[in-house]
């Protein structure tokens, strides 16, 4: 069963980025960033083809609207697959949604 951790705290997000790969179904969400606040490592760590598939897109909603939370998205330089997982991809594959 896939777990999603709030990547909230420097020191777990850190831990959790190092240890990806040997965490399959332990996956980090966003939702206490603006995407233009995201930390470095995290940044990183989506750039790599494990974390591309282990970090989900939150909001933090009614506290941050959508439209705050992607401010900067462009900025990141995300591939344009990375993206697509980051905002929807892997929430859709992790709770298997739009799947019948």
């Amino acid at each position: 069963m896939p777990r999603r951790l709030p990547s909230s705290r420097d020191g777990d997000r850190d831990r959790r980025c190092r240890r990806g790969p040997q965490t399959p179904n332990v996956h980090i969400d966003t939702s206490a960033y603006a995407t233009k606040r995201l930390p470095a490592p995290l940044i990183s760590f989506i750039k790599t083809r494990t974390g591309q598939r282990k970090v989900l897109f939150g909001t933090n909603y009614p506290m941050m609207s959508h439209a705050h939370a992607l401010r900067g998205l462009d900025e990141l330089g995300l591939t344009d697959e990375a993206r697509l997982d980051y905002l929807h991809g892997n929430a859709q594959r992790i709770f298997t949604i739009g799947r019948e």
